[in-house]
């Protein structure tokens, strides 16, 4: 597929080496000469420099031949401008727009055809979302969600005093006393497809397939089941901060914000009547005390510093914070994240580039394609649902019966209101919706490539 990324920065460049990894031509806009030579570098693709908003500089980029425009530059007007111009040039253009403003939320949605936008990401407002998600389940690191809801992948840390600790995965079930599927361990950093006989050690991230209904009592037998969550204390005033304390303030939850800029402090009462706003310094472990920090019942770290957001979240863990969600704008070393008493650790820039990759997908291969695709194990496995269709083979069979390819596992079938997280004689027909997970070196893109 032809696709043009309109920005270089960090999320055109994340999004520039994942879809050219995945074989689709990219051409890269970008006004900075320096950035271009970076991409040309390190990726086969092709580099225009200038004005993404510009008609000379979108034709010699190809628009009349391209599938897709993805605008991610650093400004939401440029983004806007160049996905009406390049449909406008290309009817039959896709356009996805990297939208951060929260004024621009309304008639976005209502001039959607006008600007000629097939799709619009805001990272800050996914990750507000992605956040409240894990603080409704604070013993989980993080929520994947399939089947309508029926079905969840969650991840979960094997600390040193977990049940879970040096245990065999054939032992499992004694411990959590209800049906679950261990589909991915990260261990090291690398992520492991384990079997019956695999020992579960301290620092083992665990990814478990469960039924929704099953997540209290899954929580419950490992003795991790916290309160609910009632008051949040969020550490940075920005977008994510905004759009993550209306969402808590919409659901009964008290939040106070800790924010260094007087003015901005201003901006959030006014925007934020129903919130506690204070000006602070969070780098301050004065103040921090002053504001009996280890009161609260989850701290989440948005600062606009990994490192500050690293060890604010450090300090949080270390005073009896029951959870903490950090913030991170680059989780390229994640040996040394792992190692660190982080919490739930969340990258805006990685979930919008998730976000983008399915909708390439979906449009790449309508007929088969993937329902969701939900990228697990830092990058390292896939999570992919399918709708069991016509021409999808073995229909009917036991899975015992059916080989599938190495590193491919079925992890739940969903038929009409009944979902299961299945065994060697359960099977699918059409119609039925199926989870498998796979490492991302598969290349599964229809139902029918997971069978040997």
């Amino acid at each position: 597929m032809n696709i043009i990324v309109a920005g270089d920065g960090k999320v055109g460049s994340m999004l520039t080496r994942q879809l050219s990894s995945e074989g689709h031509d990219i051409t890269v806009i970008d006004s900075n000469p320096k950035v271009l030579a970076s991409s040309v570098e390190h990726y086969d693709v092709i580099c225009v420099q200038g004005n993404c908003a510009s008609m000379s500089v979108l034709r010699q980029a190809g628009v009349k031949d391209a599938q897709l425009l993805i605008a991610a530059t650093g400004e939401d007007e440029i983004n806007l401008l160049c996905c009406t111009t390049a449909h406008a040039l290309n009817p039959k253009l896709h356009t996805i727009a990297r939208i951060r403003n929260p004024e621009y939320t309304e008639q976005i949605y209502q001039m959607r055809d006008i600007f000629g936008l097939s799709m619009v990401i805001n990272p800050e407002n996914q990750a507000a979302m992605e956040i409240e998600r894990i603080l409704k389940y604070p013993g989980f690191l993080r929520r994947d969600t399939f089947a309508k809801g029926r079905t969840e992948i969650v991840e979960i840390r094997v600390d040193a005093d977990s049940k879970l600790r040096d245990v065999k995965l054939s032992d499992l079930k004694n411990i959590i006393r209800c049906q679950v599927l261990v589909c991915a361990v990260l261990r090291g950093g690398s992520a492991i497809a384990p079997k019956g006989d695999f020992v579960l050690r301290q620092g083992d991230r665990i990814f478990v397939t469960a039924l929704t209904q099953n997540l209290t009592t899954l929580l419950k037998n490992l003795g991790i089941l916290k309160r609910r969550i009632r008051s949040v204390t969020i550490c940075g005033g920005g977008k994510i901060s905004f759009y993550l304390a209306k969402r808590l303030m919409k659901s009964g939850i008290g939040c106070r914000i800790l924010e260094i800029n007087p003015k901005r402090c201003e901006e959030l009462c006014e925007l934020l009547p129903g919130a506690d706003i204070f000006y602070a310094d969070v780098s301050q472990q004065d103040l921090l005390d002053d504001e009996d920090f280890g009161a609260t019942d989850a701290v989440v770290t948005l600062t606009g510093l990994d490192e500050l957001n690293m060890i604010v979240s450090l300090y949080a863990g270390s005073q009896g914070v029951g959870k903490v969600i950090t913030k991170l704008g680059h989780t390229g070393n994640r040996s040394v994240i792992d190692s660190l008493s982080l919490g739930s650790v969340i990258c805006p820039r990685e979930l919008i580039c998730s976000s983008i990759v399915r909708y390439v997908r979906a449009m790449e291969n309508q007929t088969g394609a993937a329902l969701s695709v939900h990228t697990i194990a830092d990058g390292q496995v896939e999570a992919m649902e399918f709708l069991v269709e016509e021409g999808t083979r073995n229909c009917g069979k036991p899975l015992k019966e059916i080989k599938l390819k190495s590193n491919v596992l079925l992890v739940s079938i969903a038929h009409g209101a009944d979902t299961q997280i299945p065994n060697g004689d359960s099977s699918f027909v059409q119609g039925d919706t199926v989870v498998v997970v796979t490492n991302s070196r598969e290349g599964i893109r229809q139902l029918n490539d997971i069978f040997a």
